[in-house]
């Protein structure tokens, strides 16, 4: 089956139900928010007359109590810790026509590039040299970017050792397929696959996705799907926050959560929830722009709808931002981000150009500066692979999550990743802020046995020994 075909399945977004559950949840009663709050600190997925309970609870009382118990639900389920990552863009070929795009096919004056396999090996070298171990690989919709292509370029990224550097988990960001496709780069060793709607709203979908195969609302639509039928059990999902009204995109989401736990017995790995951005040809009517409150709103609002799902701040947004949203939910961040082309190895004093890159990117630190701004702000950056080698992945993954049992995983293996880092590429001063929180963390955590253990683990790193876990 291809995307010119007909997608059988009817919809799961049901429009008419997620207006009327907008209205009739207009003015939630104080009880009716309690009662929400209650069942999201017990680790509950909300239903969808819950999250818009939380949605229109929009006084500065409701805010700052959802606000807190995103932060106390976060830490609940995941500890301190912060997953980082970077994105690797392996070609801007495309032949969609979207408004919000840089890469869209009518921008003659985009810069178009693929890497080859030497270029994908020099990027990964740089990445490597500045302490990532896990990537996402992203690519543009074009035949070019067929699945046997995608697949070669996972096993080259695996491939590349520098030193004590290595990629451990490769995710990806490319278009919808079809499940023998999915199966090829299943094979290849790839993490989680990333399909964003961009707008469950079908009328905006249509108008800004003007030509191509995005331009297809259900095969994109019932991308994962397939990827699940495949047997990728880790997939992630998606909101481009500003082409539609956020409420509404919220709850397709949601009913987007709910269909993937009712058909395969899990959920989303990850959510992600960009904010429109500048971008070369940008033609996006702003009535929809999301604001800085809404958005933290927006965030904390997810954390408590899905209280086990990862979910990913992008450098999209500043770094003031950023700092201040970690508070609300956030379990995962890009950090060092170059969305140009070959961003990594090239000289990094360039400028952003719009003409090179898919939208202006707001933080644009290096790896080794956000981490210790993590670390300052009492957070443990994690580079941690274990879960997805140890089989702990889809609905195994969240037999350990739901109950909140996996920060007993992600704290320590969180503390000995950061602890590779700190040996291998950190600043003195980052350096010396990381081991102040490694050693106040071994003090305050109720570990138990374990401590001993991550002792004996740490100065085996110190000795030379590398990616070691639990």
């Amino acid at each position: 089956m291809s995307w010119k075909e007909e997608v059988k399945e009817e919809s799961f977004i049901n429009e008419e139900l997620i207006k009327q559950i907008l209205i009739d949840k207009k003015e939630p009663t104080e009880e009716e928010f309690n009662n929400v709050l209650k069942k999201a600190y017990s680790n509950q997925r909300l239903e969808l007359d819950e999250v818009a309970i939380l949605i229109n609870s929009s006084s500065k009382e409701r805010v700052d109590k959802i606000f807190k118990a995103a932060k106390e639900i976060k830490e609940h389920v995941y500890g301190h810790r912060v997953v980082l990552f970077a994105p690797l863009y392996i070609g801007n070929k495309c032949t969609n026509n979207c408004t919000y795009c840089g890469f869209k096919v009518e921008n003659t004056d985009t810069e178009r590039l693929t890497l080859t396999m030497k270029n994908i090996e020099e990027e990964v070298t740089a990445l490597e040299n500045e302490g990532h171990k896990r990537l996402i690989l992203v690519y543009g919709t074009h035949p070019d970017y067929s699945a046997d292509f995608i697949a070669d370029t996972v096993r080259k990224v695996y491939s590349v050792k520098n030193d004590n550097g290595t990629i451990r988990r490769v995710n990806i960001n490319a278009s919808p397929m079809n499940v023998d496709d999915y199966k090829k780069i299943l094979d290849a060793g790839i993490g989680t696959y990333q399909i964003f709607q961009e707008t469950y709203h079908q009328e905006t979908y249509q108008k800004v996705h003007i030509r191509g195969e995005k331009a297809n609302y259900k095969w994109r639509l019932f991308g994962l799907d397939r990827a699940m039928e495949a047997g990728i059990v880790d997939v992630g999902l998606g909101v481009l926050f500003g082409l539609y009204d956020w409420r509404f995109e919220i709850l397709g989401l949601m009913q987007h959560v709910i269909h993937l736990e009712n058909k395969y017995g899990v959920g989303p790995h990850t959510i992600s929830f960009p904010r429109l951005k500048d971008s070369n040809g940008l033609l996006v009517d702003n009535k929809y722009f999301v604001n800085d409150d809404e958005f933290k709103r927006i965030i904390a609002i997810l954390r408590l709808s899905v209280p086990y799902t990862g979910l990913i701040l992008t450098a999209r947004e500043d770094a003031e931002l950023r700092k201040e949203c970690m508070n609300f939910g956030v379990s995962q961040i890009d950090a060092g981000t170059h969305i140009e082309l070959q961003g990594y190895s090239k000289d990094k004093k360039e400028e952003q150009d719009l003409k090179k890159e898919q939208f202006k990117i707001g933080d644009t630190r290096s790896l080794d500066e956000v981490m210790r701004e993590l670390m300052l702000d009492g957070f443990i950056p994690s580079f941690c692979t274990a879960c997805y080698r140890l089989g702990r992945t889809g609905e195994h993954f969240m037999e350990f999550s739901k109950p909140g049992f996996i920060h007993n995983f992600c704290t320590p293996n969180g503390l000995l990743t950061l602890y590779e880092y700190l040996e291998d590429y950190a600043s003195e001063e980052t350096k010396k802020a990381g081991i102040d929180l490694i050693k106040k963390e071994l003090e305050t955590l109720n570990l138990g046995d374990a401590k001993n253990s991550i002792n004996e683990k740490l100065k085996k790193i110190v000795s030379g020994e590398r990616d070691l876990y639990y």
